[in-house]
């Protein structure tokens, strides 16, 4: 079984700041992480490995420091990375991104089962993933909360939603994006991450995939951005202090009764 699953590096959401001027983000010295929910991702393909057999290969979009993010998923046991990396890429919305890695798929050739995390969490848009799917015209379920089984071409899965689960039967090859709920992923062992920082990734440029140049980077991005900010923070919260427990309750209801909440 061939499975691949598209990861992304970005910031660490803990360490977010905004330019005032330009209003965009600071990434200038800002850690990066992989995304999440794609760990969630990488666990899942290598659970799915043990199961079935197979290879399970990492693909990304991104400048070259990605090569971080890449090396981390191969120290939790993944086979192969590919990095696909060109300044045509630069200012890619989610449609031109889906594009670029719908091509390196293509490239990669025989693909049973496209795993992502359900969104990234710098943009949460929760789009790549179907429109990978819609690019390779095939099968894809979103919110996937648990793997059940995989026989000989049809896969079987759960997916998430407000109401419940459904239970879902599909085609391969099929693209899953993955929930937080499916898994816990694994920590990267010490062998595991000596074998990684070895491995040699290979970096695709927009010369080694079939892509229509025009679909990619800003000329290809029907997106535009007109301002990120950080909400104002209003704090209006009163703080009532009393000898017990029951003296604060009484100063609490007549608080409530005075600004008719009760």
């Amino acid at each position: 079984m061939d499975i691949v699953v598209c990861v992304k590096q970005v910031p660490d959401t803990t360490e977010v700041r905004i330019d005032p001027e330009t209003n965009t983000l600071i990434r200038q010295g800002v850690p990066s992480i992989v995304n999440p929910f794609d760990k969630n991702a990488v666990e899942a393909a290598l659970q799915l490995r043990e199961k079935y057999g197979g290879k399970v290969t990492i693909l990304s979009m991104g400048p070259l420091q990605s090569k971080e993010a890449l090396k981390e998923c191969l120290a939790m046991g993944a086979d192969e990375a590919v990095l696909l990396s060109d300044r045509a890429f630069g200012g890619s919305d989610t449609l031109a991104t889906s594009h670029a890695l719908a091509a390196g798929l293509r490239k990669m050739g025989k693909v049973d089962i496209i795993l992502c995390g359900k969104q990234a969490i710098d943009g949460d848009t929760a789009q790549v993933g179907p429109e990978i799917a819609e690019h390779l015209g095939i099968t894809q379920v979103t919110y996937v909360s648990k793997i059940n089984t995989v026989d000989e071409q049809v896969i079987r899965v759960e997916r998430e939603h407000e109401e419940g689960y459904e239970v879902i039967e599909a085609q391969m090859p099929v693209l899953l994006t993955v929930v937080k709920s499916i898994n816990e992923p694994r920590y990267p062992t010490v062998k595991g991450t000596m074998k990684a920082n070895r491995k040699e990734i290979p970096v695709w440029t927009v010369d080694d995939v079939e892509v229509d140049r025009d679909a990619l980077g800003l000329k290809g991005s029907p997106t535009q951005v007109r301002r990120i900010f950080t909400p104002e923070r209003r704090v209006q919260g009163e703080i009532m202090q009393a000898d017990t427990a029951r003296e604060a309750a009484a100063l609490l209801v007549k608080r409530l009764v005075e600004i008719k909440i009760i």
